[in-house]
């Protein structure tokens, strides 16, 4: 209890003493203020992370607009099409839509270079159809978050444009600019750069411009208030309109030192975490707070790139008025070799790596702020292949088993429009099949190395961006039913068994899983608040863990792998109650996990 709440408390107790006649009645009345003030000990301890919030409770549910449904056959994605699918969204009980960028922009980096923050991508549609969509998600009481990219916007942005038309343009001060005559500046790492190098040179004014991405995507300066008070208007803009909250994209880079000094050696070449360490990074999250997001009621999360378990409170613990919740990108990073690009080790990544990693983000978030859990979205490969097993054999079975991770831990769960299908990698064989610009500018820096390109697309099979964006597979019909015309990435062969129309008739399907496992979830409190404790540390093949919440016990049991498997509990499990199994005959006999089976009980 803090100092201020003890000291109600005490004025509390001499309030009701002074009330008493009688010694005897004194005493039950310090015996019941004792009660209260152990209680409220315990309850203040824990009142951050088992406060109620709708965002804690919902489940939201990624769309990558340019892959989800195409309304009029030009190939790609559009918003009336997503209208066209919000009741098949619904009926999967997910409770909010998050949307990556639909913005306008000249996709170099797929709507993340956005060059009106105020205007509709034009092959997504118009302001009506935004309108139109928000008010028929809102009808079925879905909430919708959209992308704020606002570390850098792109090169055909009209602040850059002026920015770069004169070095005394009043839009200067928009963007991070080094003059040639103070010699070339120290270097910083661009991810999607040709050469790594985030510095380009403008020829006209005789500067380079800092782009911690594509030379397409220069850096916005922070440190100019009047570029914070346009991002500031930016976003009452579309709160104004109705939306319900922002996934912040890098938003821990949005602060630097514009001395650009040499990288700090303590950071030892990291330089993501160094972009998320920026002196007034907070300065400005808690200003965007006061100046916006205090005054809706929506949710915010932050793409954490950079912040480990040290850092992330300073984002979300309610006494710092930044930010709602934080997702890291320390899971998604585990299986890949050191210092190679996105290759996987052939034997795959390690459980106990896997459940430490989990368990130690769980444990940041116990008595405050709050989490997020994720093992797919925009930016990685398909769940399934990269987390579980794509073979027909263990497909359906493994996703299941990664759906039941998803919703049975302490974290706002975020899953990735597909993933209910259990979707899997297209795993392209040629470099002309891939649209990213991550991968299509690593091929060219391997290429003028003369590196293994073989070798890197092999690992582009695993771990390629594009692996997540191919079409959503509606049914069995041409392009699996996303458009009547030539899809802007190839569909993944595997439509005709792998689609809604095929899963909506198999009440064992992957799809129909899915929608059981958010019902369970929703049904069960303790899996929302409840607290988590790891059980069987070190098995190598179960995943085993219980929640815990105003006296209900939930345990889960995930087997990992494609053999049979034990996990030693310590307990007995004979009065449990079977809540879901992804087996027909799942709960009857835990003592043996069958390959990739997942099982949730109720224990006594």
């Amino acid at each position: 209890m803090n100092f201020k709440n003890y000291m109600f408390a005490l004025i509390a107790m001499a309030m009701m003493l002074s009330n008493c006649n009688q010694k005897e009645e004194k005493s039950v009345q310090v015996q019941k203020f004792y009660e209260l003030f152990k209680n409220s000990e315990k309850t203040d301890s824990t009142a951050n992370t088992n406060s109620k919030k709708w965002w804690k409770e919902a489940v939201v549910y990624q769309i990558y607009p340019r892959s989800f449904k195409d309304s009029n056959g030009d190939g790609v994605g559009d918003l009336k099409g997503i209208i066209s699918k919000l009741d098949y969204v619904k009926s999967l009980g997910v409770d909010v839509i998050w949307l990556n960028p639909i913005f306008s922009s000249p996709n170099d980096d797929n709507g993340y270079d956005i060059s009106d923050y105020q205007g509709i991508m034009k092959e997504f549609g118009t302001m009506e159809d935004f309108d139109a969509m928000l008010k028929a998600m809102h009808e079925r009481k879905l909430k919708v978050v959209l992308d704020l990219v606002v570390n850098h916007s792109s090169d055909e942005h009209e602040w850059f444009k002026q920015s770069k038309s004169s070095r005394t343009s009043p839009y200067r001060k928009y963007y991070h600019w080094w003059e040639e005559e103070k010699g070339k500046p120290n270097p910083r790492y661009s991810g999607f750069d040709v050469n790594s190098d985030a510095w380009a040179y403008d020829a006209k004014t005789k500067s380079y411009y800092l782009h911690y991405f594509s030379v397409k995507q220069p850096d916005l300066n922070w440190e100019n208030p009047k570029l914070r008070e346009e991002i500031y208007k930016m976003m009452k803009f579309w709160f104004d309109k109705g939306i319900d909250g922002f996934r912040m994209d890098v938003i821990p880079f949005i602060a630097k030192d514009t001395t650009f000094p040499v990288l700090p050696e303590k950071y030892k070449g990291d330089w993501s975490k160094y972009y998320a360490e920026g002196e007034n990074l907070h300065k400005y999250l808690q200003e965007m707070n006061t100046e916006v997001l205090s005054k809706y009621d929506i949710m915010t999360v932050a793409e954490g790139a950079g912040v480990g378990t040290d850092k992330a409170l300073d984002f979300v613990a309610e006494d710092r008025k930044e930010l709602n919740m934080l997702y890291h990108f320390e899971g998604v990073g585990l299986g890949y070799l050191p210092n190679e690009f996105k290759q996987m080790n052939p034997k795959g990544y390690d459980l106990l790596e896997f459940k430490a990693l989990y368990s130690k983000w769980d444990e940041v978030f116990a008595q405050k702020g709050w989490g997020t859990i994720y093992l797919g979205n925009h930016d990685q490969p398909r769940m399934v292949t990269r987390w579980g097993n794509d073979s027909p054999e263990f497909r359906e079975l493994s996703s299941k088993m990664l759906t039941t991770f998803l919703m049975t831990m302490r974290a706002t769960p975020y899953y990735y429009f597909g993933d209910e299908l259990g979707m899997n990698n297209i795993k392209f064989d040629k470099i002309e099949d891939y649209k990213d610009i991550e991968t299509i500018n690593m091929h060219k820096q391997i290429k003028a190395k003369k590196g293994d390109l073989q070798y890197f697309l092999n690992g582009q099979k695993i771990s390629a961006r594009d692996n997540g964006r191919t079409p959503f597979q509606w049914d069995g019909s041409a392009n699996a039913g996303f458009t009547a015309g030539k899809p802007w990435i190839k569909v993944n062969p595997n439509y005709t068994t792998v689609n809604v129309e095929v899963q909506e008739k198999d009440p064992n399907s992957v799809l129909n899983y899915f929608r059981k496992t958010v019902q369970t979830r929703k049904q069960n409190p303790a899996l929302t608040y409840g607290k988590y404790t790891l059980l069987d540390k070190e098995n190598k093949q179960v995943y085993a863990y219980t929640r815990e919440f105003e006296g209900k016990k939930i345990l889960v049991l995930l087997n990992f792998s494609k053999e049979n498997a034990a996990a030693n509990l310590g307990f007995d499990t004979s009065k449990a109650k079977l809540l879901l199994g992804n087996y027909p005959d799942s709960g009857k006999n835990i003592s043996t996990l069958k390959p990739y089976e997942a099982v949730v009980l109720a224990l006594e």
